[in-house]
């Protein structure tokens, strides 16, 4: 079982940055898929990037394309959400996660506790 502690989330302004950090152990990550999910006060979680155990290999939901940077430090076991050119419908507790196989089976293992990224107008 992998353990997962999510960092780097706080309050910034429209138009600002984050980079939040999803520090991994407990077991082999290079072979791992991941994914960054977000949740909003009042609605569900949602997907937001994923990335391959190939660093190559990324996807994003649409409203954060252009805008968002997911990568991995295999040789740290962290995984990154670069978070440019916030908005205030960004506002929301982001989760990472584990994926069990291909990203496109949407079969998770562990979670995050989750932090909070708040975003001001």
């Amino acid at each position: 079982q992998v353990q997962l502690v999510e960092s780097g989330g706080g309050l910034v302004q429209a138009g600002g940055s984050l980079r939040l950090s999803c520090a991994a152990s407990g077991r082999s990550f290079s072979s791992i898929a991941m994914g960054w999910f977000r949740q909003a006060p009042g609605k569900e979680r949602e997907f937001v990037a994923a990335i391959s155990w190939n660093p190559s290999s990324a996807i994003y939901t649409d409203s954060v394309k252009g805008r968002f940077t997911i990568s991995r430090d295999n040789a740290k076991n962290t995984v990154y959400l670069q978070m440019n050119s916030l908005k205030p419908e960004d506002t929301a507790v982001y989760y990472c996660a584990t994926y069990r196989g291909p990203i496109s089976v949407g079969s998770f293992g562990s979670w995050g506790q989750g932090t909070q990224v708040t975003v001001s107008s």
